[in-house]
């Protein structure tokens, strides 16, 4: 009995000893590789400073920040992809938004961290806003409102970083002009549903208008101005297709040109919660027929706009001028915003034929018959809405 307990205890000692042995083996083998991953870490390569030179980094959809880090070795910024991920970590790059930015050549990963959180490096940005027109838009009593040519020709600058007091580089607005009036449409991207009136527009200066949607669009600043077009009408057509823009365009009776058209009448002439009422007005007046007398296609052709319009400017006859002829205007007078092409495809029920804004807070009035319409303009005259800064 005694000597079976003996046995037992030497025999649970060597265990223990066995399994102290083992454990410490293990744990000294973790601690060799934790310090040896560390050590990785700490040595991964690395520049020293600012950099300089110039490089232009393209973040695409999806990029995650080790992609970013593999971009940014491949064009010569980085020394590493660990380093910059390393830096990076915890950082707001961490989640960096697709897009073109400016850096330099050679800088040490929290140097090229620093340079991607400074917006002015951020490059290529088109904000095209809703009822954005191509060409500047002088606003009586107001300033110049920046046309969607000239925003492409801003997005396309680059600066010097070695050199920043000097202008940046820019294409010039009437390089995006000239291609936008000279180049065949199937090389521009326009969708097969308004190819034909792109070609036989009046004004090859204003052809393109309405294909390239509001939106803050990304371009790669060092494209030709073609390509950039073509970039922007192509995937402004697949946000108006995704729409439903075609059979759509078959249910209310109009071609799929013309809904874009009518959706930028939309557009100017109300606000988004009554998008869908005058939409009906549109179909309404058509459908009677009567003209459209909008004075937003009065303006779309005038050097200087406002919201009211004189006798002399509603006579004119213009390609798009609905007081001076019937139906829709010859093309979109602006951007429709997705909001203002839905309600164009899925207008409101109603027998409205006239409306009116009568207030400065955008309250609009609809009305069924002209009498009706009549009082709603004198609460507009009344209140300042209709009176002329000319």
């Amino acid at each position: 009995m005694s000597a079976a307990r003996g046995r037992s205890r030497t025999s649970g000692t060597t265990r223990f000893l066995l399994l102290a042995a083992v454990i410490g083996v293990v744990l000294a083998f973790g601690f060799m590789v934790y310090r040896n991953l560390n050590t990785e870490v700490a040595a991964a390569p690395d520049h020293e400073g600012e950099g300089s030179g110039n490089a232009l980094l393209h973040v695409e959809p999806g990029d995650t920040l080790g992609v970013v880090g593999d971009r940014l070795y491949e064009i010569g910024t980085v020394a590493s992809t660990r380093a910059f991920t390393g830096a990076a970590a915890g950082t707001p790059v961490e989640g960096i938004q697709p897009g073109f930015y400016q850096v330099r050549q050679e800088m040490s990963a929290a140097a090229a961290v620093e340079a991607l959180s400074d917006p002015r490096n951020r490059v290529g940005m088109v904000d095209v806003k809703p009822g954005g027109r191509l060409l500047d838009t002088v606003v009586v009593g107001g300033g110049t409102e920046k046309g969607i040519f000239t925003l492409i020709a801003d997005a396309t600058c680059l600066r010097d970083l070695d050199a920043p007091d000097e202008a940046p580089a820019c294409r010039q607005p009437q390089e995006i002009v000239d291609a936008a009036a000279q180049a065949d449409p199937a090389v521009l991207g326009v969708p097969d549903w308004a190819i034909n009136e792109v070609r036989a527009a009046p004004d090859p200066v204003r052809r393109l208008e309405g294909l390239i949607r509001p939106g803050v669009h990304t371009i790669d600043p060092r494209s030709e101005p073609v390509d950039i077009l073509r970039h922007l009408i192509e995937t402004s057509t697949a946000a108006y297709d995704e729409t439903g823009l075609v059979p759509a365009a078959q249910r209310i009776g109009l071609t799929p040109y013309q809904v874009v058209t009518a959706a930028s009448l939309v557009e100017k002439e109300g606000l988004p919660q009554d998008f869908d009422k005058v939409a009906r007005v549109i179909l309404n007046r058509l459908a009677e027929p009567m003209r459209l007398q909008f004075d937003s296609t009065v303006n779309y052709a005038l050097a200087d706009q406002e919201i009211a319009t004189t006798d002399a400017d509603r006579a004119a006859r213009t390609p798009w001028n609905t007081y001076a002829m019937d139906g829709l205007p010859y093309g979109p007078i602006g951007s429709p915003g997705l909001e203002a092409l839905r309600a164009m495809e899925n207008p409101a029920d109603g027998q409205w034929k006239y409306f009116v804004t009568v207030d400065m807070q955008g309250t609009t009035r609809f009305a069924d018959e002209y009498p009706e319409h009549e009082r709603n303009q004198s609460e507009a005259i009344a209140n300042g809405v209709l009176a002329s800064g000319r």
